[in-house]
């Protein structure tokens, strides 16, 4: 058993939330009773996980997406309302980080979408070095394009979505898990082949044929299933806490 405290400062310590510039509150977002022995892991705090970690009877619950971001309406009524309601009710804590988890070297979300995808990280590029660069662990490389998402298809168990580049074999890999659409040109920029997210927007399919850099998307919740479940695991083993992922479906 630990407190919400020494979990909040475990987090803390371990994913450094002051360092970064986020969308929103990194840390404990909603307060639930002082003792926790389970912990219920996922990617966003939807009404579905909040009610399965009830179901799990979760003390605490560790998300990549929180309730509460910049900008957003400040009323607490519809889907707001029932979120919290349901916290407040069952008395559990909701703990979000958002930027630190997807950057930790080891444990975040694009570091364990690399070790799942097979990849290497020798370098970061973007802003708040979020972005990872490397190659394939086993040396491959790829011919173009569909292969790579041929490659992220099996590694992921879905369909993407794939933008041709130029004829250059693939071999430096750029990725940035979720809607980082915006990285694309800070990987052409550092030296990427391909770039790997989990968002496509307009200008990107014209960035990667015009610049000869591949494009590959996965789909936002897909690309981060991982970073949450790898930091509560990490944390709960080292607290003597019990720990569950739960993974709410999500065509995104």
């Amino acid at each position: 058993m630990a407190t919400a405290q020494q979990l909040l400062q475990t987090f803390d310590v371990l994913l450094q939330p002051e360092r970064f510039k986020d969308y929103g509150p990194n840390g404990l977002q909603v307060e639930g009773k002082d003792a926790v022995v389970r912990i219920v892991s996922g990617v966003t705090a939807s009404r579905a996980l909040i009610e399965a970690a009830i179901q799990a009877r979760a003390d605490a619950i560790f998300v990549h997406h929180g309730l509460f971001w910049r900008g957003q309406d400040g009323r607490v009524t519809g889907w707001m309302k029932q979120r919290l309601a349901l916290l407040l009710q069952h008395d559990i804590n909701l703990f979000a980080y958002h930027l630190p988890l997807d950057a930790h070297p080891e444990l975040g979300n694009n570091a364990q979408f690399g070790r799942t995808l097979g990849l290497q990280a020798d370098a970061r590029f973007g802003e708040q070095d979020l972005g990872f660069l490397g190659r394939c662990i086993d040396g491959r490389s790829f011919g173009h394009a569909q292969a790579l998402a041929a490659h992220v298809e099996q590694a992921l168990g879905r369909r993407v979505l794939a933008v041709e580049g130029g004829q250059r074999p693939i071999r430096s890999i750029g990725w940035c898990t979720g809607g980082a659409q915006g990285y694309f040109e800070a990987a052409i920029a550092a030296g990427a082949d391909a770039f790997i997210t989990g968002e496509i927007s307009e200008p990107q399919a014209h960035y990667a044929r015009e610049c000869g850099v591949a494009y590959v998307a996965c789909g936002h919740h897909a690309s981060e299933r991982y970073g949450a479940q790898a930091v509560a695991g990490h944390v709960a083993a080292q607290l003597g806490l019990e720990h569950l992922f739960i993974d709410i479906d999500n065509p995104a």
